[in-house]
């Protein structure tokens, strides 16, 4: 490669990574993932008769890039949470933030990573679609879609509608999952992650999982939305969720949504989806107050 061609940011690190030496360059490149790995080692094998002018560029280069940083020498835990919340609010950064702290540490979710999609699907394919909607989420786009594809085709739109409607879970719960995750695939202890269900129930709860509030409970969900948010977003669902929703509203007015149901016009998924997420937000707020129960059982009757 002539020294007058501007070298790409993966000829980039592939330069630094040789300048490196062998133990150390090993070294970085356990703390990369697959993706990352695939595409920088071809292109390290690739460079020939790289002169000491071009390597000395490219490493001085990198010590200025460093020197602009301004996260070194700071807690970086805090530093991505405080930055992240700054740029995209305490909202939206949530459940990234989640991710990206996780992916830091785990062993067990990053194992996966380097799976083959079907030997993935294979051990998580009896676990609680709540479990299996998290892993999705946190492996890599391309995996995750190879993953789903060779699980039960019954269970694809139920997942979907789970990824779509993820909000974030408690990094407790993460840190569980991904060492419970750990414990299978190196065959220890016999753990199972189904385990974790009860403890991320709430935040994993789906519009489709109102049909297991209990009568009362959906009434107070009713009482706190429109009637056309429910139109919306009862767009698609399974008829049990709509004669539960039916069952709890007045005879009259049953019989109204029914007749606007039919005769609504086409709307968008994204409209649909967004209807059901205003809903959930309702529900979770009510279940937080502890007027009502999410996924059953009722809660103590208002005196």
């Amino acid at each position: 490669m002539a020294d007058s061609v501007e070298y790409t940011q993966t000829e980039k690190a592939s330069l630094l990574l040789l300048a490196m030496g062998q133990d150390k360059a090993a070294s970085v490149l356990k703390n990369l993932g697959p993706k990352e790995v695939q595409t920088i080692g071809p292109t390290m094998a690739s460079l020939t008769n790289i002169s000491g002018e071009s390597m000395d560029s490219v490493l001085e280069e990198f010590i200025l890039t460093i020197k602009m940083q301004t996260g070194v020498g700071v807690d970086s835990d805090d530093y991505i949470r405080n930055m992240l919340t700054s740029a995209l609010g305490e909202e939206k950064a949530g459940g990234l933030i989640d991710r990206i702290l996780l992916g830091k540490n785990s062993k067990g979710i990053e194992q996966l990573k380097w799976m083959d999609a079907r030997a993935v699907a294979d051990l998580i394919r009896l676990e609680h679609p709540q479990i299996i909607t998290i892993i999705l989420s946190l492996l890599d786009a391309d995996q995750s879609a190879d993953i789903l594809g060779l699980l039960p085709e019954n269970m694809h739109s139920d997942l979907l509608m789970r990824i779509a409607t993820l909000e974030g879970v408690q990094p407790a719960a993460l840190k569980e999952l991904d060492s419970i995750m750990e414990k299978q695939l190196t065959g220890s202890d016999n753990v199972q992650a189904s385990e974790l269900g009860d403890k991320i129930q709430e935040k994993m709860f789906v519009f489709a999982d109102l049909i297991d509030v209990d009568d009362r409970g959906i009434q107070v969900i009713l009482r706190e939305v429109s009637t056309d948010q429910l139109l919306l977003a009862l767009r698609g669902v399974e008829d049990g969720l709509k004669e539960k929703v039916f069952s709890n509203m007045s005879s009259r007015a049953a019989e109204m949504l029914r007749d606007d149901l039919e005769v609504a016009p086409p709307t968008k998924l994204s409209d649909v989806e967004q209807a059901q997420k205003d809903i959930l937000t309702v529900a979770r707020k009510l279940a937080d107050s502890g007027e009502i129960m999410l996924g059953g059982g009722g809660g103590d009757e208002l005196v």
